[in-house]
């Protein structure tokens, strides 16, 4: 492929990805439209060209964010057509983080949608794609991985999730974290309470006890030194 084509289609999949976002903010009859021309760009565009596996993510993006717009069998169906574009590009570079993160999400996305058991097979495929992403980059679906344990109830696997995505920085806003339905069964446990409150705290609140028993022992001391000269 030649410099000039391989830069004619960049643009066209810049311009692509730009008419999603227009879809996605459009309604009716408008958005059908631009959804169906975008994927007969993204179509164009993963032919023999090198750019194939990041049309594909942005394909399967656009899938999904009109799978959104949904309800019932049309919805599932654009999930399904989504994971799959998902799966070719992981197949292609797997190595595209944001495409087995979103994967993940499509999949609890129609575990939802169905009312599915939260041991059913698609969590099962949605805690799959999560553990490719966090191979990918560490933490970068813990978060993801945790609220799937907190709607099995898991609470251990749920803190140890939520610990990793912290430390490695992912980890939600605390408020997002606190109103997210997904950790609806464990956010009165007392671990999951005193996780969201140790991120609240300030440092020198945390540092406080140290600073209070160093002082005690200050005064312990003074003490014993009193008693022993009298």
């Amino acid at each position: 492929m030649s410099i000039l084509n391989s830069l004619t289609k960049r643009s066209r999949l810049n311009s692509a990805i730009k008419q999603t976002k227009e879809a996605r903010k459009s309604e009716g009859s408008k958005a059908e439209y631009l959804f169906k021309k975008v994927y007969e760009d993204y179509a164009d565009i993963v032919h023999d060209d090198p750019l194939r596996a990041e049309a594909l993510y942005n394909w399967g993006n656009a899938l999904f964010l009109q799978a959104n717009t949904k309800t019932g069998e049309e919805s599932l169906a654009l999930y399904r057509d989504a994971i799959l574009k998902f799966a070719f590009c992981l197949t292609l570079d797997p190595n595209y983080l944001a495409a087995a993160i979103d994967g993940g999400v499509c999949y609890m996305d129609m575990a939802r949608l169905q009312n599915a058991a939260k041991n059913s097979e698609l969590y099962v495929k949605a805690q799959h794609e999560f553990e490719i992403a966090n191979s990918i980059q560490a933490g970068a679906a813990s978060y993801n991985l945790a609220c799937i344990h907190a709607l099995r109830g898991e609470g251990e696997a749920c803190l140890k999730a939520l610990e990793t995505s912290r430390d490695k920085g992912y980890l939600p806003e605390t408020q997002s974290i606190a109103s997210d339905p997904d950790m609806a069964s464990v956010q009165n446990q007392a671990w999951f309470v005193e996780f969201l409150e140790s991120r609240t705290k300030k440092p020198e609140e945390a540092a406080q006890p140290a600073e209070e028993t160093v002082a005690d022992e200050a005064s312990e001391t003074e003490e014993d030194k009193t008693s022993a000269d009298a």
